[in-house]
């Protein structure tokens, strides 16, 4: 399956304001028995969506904005394309199962189950290691093609602390690897999680990066920067919502 989404808040734009298309492909045995990848501003959790957008402030004695009303906050939510869990996965003192019905593979083999596992020995050494805990992996059956100069910056679904994993960040040269999976290592940190994992949870969010040679400069701000950045506090100090009018993109 050739699944190439549309012009949307989730797709990168070039310079002249055409859009760029992340290209998503399937076995064609799973064309519509798994869950597609879908731009993050579709995919908003449910507590964000019923959240208020003020709330009152013990400290300011007033209402003010709650983070739904922060630009930087949900830009970050809604940009770039949500990568689902293939299956329900039901955990329960400590085991995962899952009942994933998928056809076999044809002329191409894939993985049939949701997760796999890393040993642990894998991140001995870094704060992610526990004797005897495993990592999971979560597995994807989707390929995924960048423009040529395009990675993709794989990390665990932003803001989404509500879920009991944490996903690995990782950043893949998608435009030169794209015939074959990416999966997503995990940290299943919510060790008194018990329930149902539904189909299509999102388990990692994925970024369109264009490679370029960076440096970083540095300089004290001159009188007319240091005037500008000046004026400009003192108008975000009377004007809720600058950011969101007059600098947003």
């Amino acid at each position: 399956m050739r699944c190439d989404i549309e012009r949307t808040k989730g797709q990168a734009v070039s310079n002249n304001n055409e859009a760029i298309a992340i290209k998503f492909r399937c076995p064609a045995e799973l064309e519509g028995k798994i869950p597609p990848p879908v731009p993050a501003s579709l995919g908003l959790p449910g507590w964000l969506k019923a959240m208020p957008t003020q709330a009152f402030n013990t400290m300011s004695n007033r209402e003010e904005d709650t983070v739904k009303r922060c630009p930087p906050f949900v830009d970050a939510m809604t940009s770039g394309f949500l990568m689902p869990l293939v299956c329900d996965l039901k955990v329960e003192n400590g085991e995962i199962t899952w009942d994933n019905d998928l056809p076999s593979g044809g002329a191409l083999e894939f993985p049939r189950s949701p997760v796999g596992f890393h040993d642990e020995s894998q991140v001995i050494g870094s704060p992610l290691f526990e004797a005897d805990r495993l990592l999971i992996k979560f597995v994807n059956l989707w390929t995924i093609e960048a423009p040529p100069g395009y990675s993709l910056y794989f990390t665990h679904p932003v803001n989404r602390f509500d879920l009991p994993f944490t996903t690995l960040t990782g950043m893949v040269d998608c435009d030169l690897f794209h015939d074959s999976w990416v999966h997503f290592p995990a940290h299943w940190h919510d060790t008194k999680f018990s329930g149902v994992l539904p189909k299509g949870t999102p388990v990692a969010q994925c970024f369109p990066v264009k490679r370029e040679n960076w440096v970083a400069q540095t300089s004290a701000m001159t009188p007319d920067e240091t005037s500008r950045a000046q004026e400009l506090s003192n108008r975000m100090a009377r004007e809720p919502g600058v950011y969101r009018r007059q600098f947003r993109s």
